[in-house]
């Protein structure tokens, strides 16, 4: 990633995937309300979905005040009135700071969006993510995701396999989901699995759905 001299960082794959992850997002996200988008990263997905997804207010965060400064940059470079500051939210964390406090005049959260994220980071955060979807997410708010997966346990394509090993040679955390595990810590967190869409470049669009509370 390059950085400018006004904060502002540049993620390639942001420019090839950001089409088509809209186009799912278009499909599947409520209506109204706010999206909230957790690990965003440089910030150039949120303005780039904000104002195509008018009347919704988009909420980016990110535990890395690097790219909390990236995405205010990115956010006074393009302004957009339905684009709120970045928050910290480290997803691990029992209570997120939107559940603290959220953003003045922002309505309620209805999704809740995650890109690129659970591979490049502990399965504890895939756990904390999907922790914080079930308290947040109202009865038939959306969760979000974007990425790699395997399949039934194994690898859809040699360059997932490869991606795989060398995120794993970088962390031994790290490393592409199954996801069967995903769904099932999900179900286990009452989020319904809708359906996956085949993204390019080997990647799934995963959407789950809030369901009600088990009684």
């Amino acid at each position: 990633m390059n950085i400018s001299q006004d904060e502002r960082q540049y993620a390639p794959a942001t420019q090839r995937n950001r089409e088509p992850i809209l186009e799912v997002l278009l499909r599947v996200l409520p209506t109204t309300g706010t999206v909230l988008e957790i690990a965003s990263g440089t910030g150039e997905h949120a303005v780039f979905f904000a104002p195509r997804l008018t009347p919704r207010k988009w909420i980016p965060s990110d535990p890395n005040p690097k790219y909390r400064a990236s995405i205010a940059a990115w956010r006074k470079h393009l302004p957009c009135d339905n684009l709120y500051s970045p928050l910290h939210i480290d997803v691990r964390e029992l209570v997120w700071a939107v559940e603290k406090e959220a953003p003045i005049g922002a309505p309620p959260i209805t999704a809740i969006v995650n890109i690129n994220m659970i591979h490049i980071s502990p399965w504890s955060t895939c756990l904390g993510l999907i922790a914080g979807a079930s308290r947040i997410l109202p009865s038939g708010g959306i969760l979000y995701l974007y990425g790699a997966f395997k399949q039934g346990g194994k690898h859809t394509a040699p360059s997932n396999a490869a991606f795989d090993e060398y995120l794993r040679t970088r962390n031994s955390e790290w490393g592409l989901r199954d996801l069967d595990e995903v769904v099932a810590a999900a179900r286990m967190q009452n989020l319904t699995l809708l359906n996956t869409y085949q993204m390019p470049a080997n990647n799934l669009s995963v959407v789950f759905q809030r369901s009600n509370l088990a009684m």
